[in-house]
């Protein structure tokens, strides 16, 4: 598993969005986080893998930038932007299956054409009726 520094995690806190009355204008609880990729400790695979994500949160330049305001603390809106981001880099860290083509069986080949042939059977009886 590899786990995501905090030190190479660049916090900034904002003003949150949305309704909240008088605090919302006053405290800034959001949190934006940067994390630069090709500056990180990660591993050159995860790297590539990460640059190669299409995320609307991955600039150009390779730094995902994410924003935290689900809560009121600024504390638990950090720990929420590091899980996130650390799922991020966890999705990717596991490389897919590779599927290996494999041929239809003899049994479902004859299923499948017994099938057609019962639906051409059936459109064939839709006809007209001749006297």
């Amino acid at each position: 598993m590899n786990i995501i520094n905090p030190d190479e995690v660049e916090f900034s806190a904002i003003r949150a969005q949305g309704p909240g009355g008088q605090n919302v204008n006053k405290v800034s609880n959001a949190v934006h986080v940067r994390f630069d990729i090709a500056a990180s400790s990660l591993p050159d695979h995860i790297k590539e893998r990460l640059l190669a994500l299409r995320d609307s949160r991955i600039t150009r330049e390779g730094v995902i930038v994410m924003k935290a305001q689900q809560s009121r603390s600024l504390g638990a809106n950090k720990q929420d932007a590091l899980r996130r981001l650390q799922e991020m880099v966890d999705s990717v860290a596991v490389l897919p299956t590779v599927r290996r083509a494999t041929r239809p069986t003899l049994s479902s080949q004859r299923r499948r054409l017994e099938g057609k042939a019962r639906d051409g059977e059936r459109k064939q009886l839709r006809g007209k009726i001749i006297l």
